[in-house]
């Protein structure tokens, strides 16, 4: 009989996180525990910042969903498959960061009984793009200071700066400004998330400024819910553009094509890896990039995501190197690149 259980702890961040939306300096975060009575798959459930999406609710959800549903109460044909499981709890209306705590969990059990990393389960080599670290929206002394120890610390290739400053355009001038030129000794790339941060206009102005900069891409210039101003910006753009909070579930990717560039997937907004899966598949047939980000995540749903890190043209899984302490191991970072283990199942594990 499969059972299920569930633990909250409290993350706090090295550096509280500033985007366009609000500051996150720690988070309550959800995990969850599946067992067959001999393997144990662990997921975890990280809300966003100024979100409804909080572990207490995830865990009501879940916890209801676990008792209610046909596939866990009394199960006797083995473990449930992650697909069924997740079509359910789509059903449900479950959030998606409860969503995802529940398929990770699943897929974990999956491959621990397999006896397989999940990436080799997948059938997926590791990947082999370095990962971005972020740097938040700061005053342009306090940018100067964090930046080269992030990079220092992590040996991070990439850095990704927060853009869409409440404050304004010149504030996102001045706090890019000493972002790169904090950066450049480390020889980091570049990239830039607006977080839905600008009108267009200001998107026009930023993109070309920016590209003169050596900036790579430009995430999210504008808020979800403009999608029909993208095509004002897309057209004749300097930089590549990625969409991310326009991105909940793979139907949301057709609509965008021939809008963007390509879009950011994050398990905690789909709802796990089954949904994570079934977006690079419609952004490759829709011809976009693709790219997996990560929320105030530990090493938990980090592994998860590094799993299946060898499918995106990007990566974002920097979330676990800005907590103090991380409560999971299982995701180092190796010359720039988030790594899943050789493990059974994704790799992770909650610290004692």
């Amino acid at each position: 009989m499969v059972t299920v259980n569930f633990r909250t702890l409290e993350l706090t961040k090295l550096y509280p996180l500033a985007i366009s939306r609000g500051t996150m300096a720690s988070s309550e975060n959800l995990f969850v525990e599946v067992s067959d009575g001999t393997h144990t798959g662990l997921g975890e459930l990280s809300p966003a910042t100024g979100s409804a999406w909080t572990a207490d609710r995830g865990r009501a959800q879940l916890e209801s969903f676990v008792a209610d549903s046909v596939l866990f109460a009394g199960y006797m044909g083995g473990t449930p498959a992650p697909h069924a499981v997740y079509a359910a709890m789509r059903v449900a209306g479950i959030d998606p960061p409860a969503m995802a705590a529940l398929d990770v969990a699943m897929w974990d059990l999956l491959a621990k009984q397999a006896g397989v990393p999940l990436y080799r389960m997948l059938g997926l080599p590791k990947p082999i793009e370095p990962t971005s670290v972020t740097i938040g929206i700061n005053p342009p002394d306090v940018t100067r200071e964090r930046v080269p120890d992030i990079l220092r610390r992590t040996g991070a290739k990439c850095l990704k700066i927060k853009l869409g400053s409440p404050e304004g355009r010149g504030h996102d001038r001045e706090h890019f400004t000493a972002a790169a030129e904090a950066a450049a000794p480390f020889g980091a790339k570049l990239r830039v998330d607006a977080n839905g941060g600008w009108t267009p206009e200001e998107a026009k102005a930023m993109m070309a400024w920016l590209a003169e900069r050596g900036v790579d891409y430009v995430e999210q210039p504008l808020a979800e819910g403009m999608e029909d101003d993208l095509p004002g910006i897309f057209e004749g753009r300097p930089l590549p553009i990625f969409l991310d909070e326009t991105i909940r579930f793979c139907e949301n990717v057709p609509k965008v094509a021939g809008r963007c560039d390509g879009v950011n997937l994050k398990l905690m907004k789909c709802g796990g890896i089954t949904e994570a899966l079934r977006i690079v598949g419609a952004a490759r047939a829709s011809g976009l990039k693709t790219m997996i980000g990560c929320m105030s995540e530990s090493s938990v749903a980090i592994a998860a995501g590094a799993a299946i890190g060898a499918l995106f043209d990007h990566i974002d899984l920097d979330s676990h190197l800005n907590l103090n302490p991380d409560v999971a191991t299982g995701a180092p970072i190796v010359e720039g690149i988030v790594l899943p283990t050789d493990n059974a199942g994704h790799g992770a594990a909650l610290n004692a």
